[in-house]
């Protein structure tokens, strides 16, 4: 079988191309890996809510430090509201923080921020 005669030095090109090195070879730059794009940030948190209390563990998988705050609203309006102290996560590193209401919890969440 005979290839076509437009067909041929393209197919001679592709082989050529494959043929390279990877180093040598043209391709992309990797995706977000620009220097202007963004690192990953944040750790991972788990909050556990038991009666009263609340206990959140915090994991920093990352390079930078994130600053922790567990925020708790209480479900009876005269019970008063907390939020805890920041507590830095270095990388790889897990934090506890709690808090507790006088009765019902009503909703508990962890606020982050980059520590420069």
């Amino acid at each position: 079988m005979r290839l076509s005669r437009s067909l041929a030095p393209l197919t001679v090109a592709v082989a050529l191309v494959l043929s390279l090195p990877y180093d040598a070879a043209p391709h992309a730059p990797a995706r977000g890996g620009g220097a202007g794009a963004p690192q990953p940030f944040g750790a991972a948190c788990r909050t556990a809510v038991t009666g009263s209390h609340v206990v959140a563990y915090c994991h920093n998988p990352y390079a930078d430090t994130d600053r922790v705050r567990l925020h708790i609203e209480c479900a009876r309006w005269w019970d008063i509201d907390t939020d805890s102290a920041p507590v830095d996560a270095a990388p790889a590193l897990t934090v506890r923080l709690t808090g507790r209401c006088w009765k019902e919890v009503g909703s508990a969440w962890i606020s982050h921020q980059k520590v420069r």
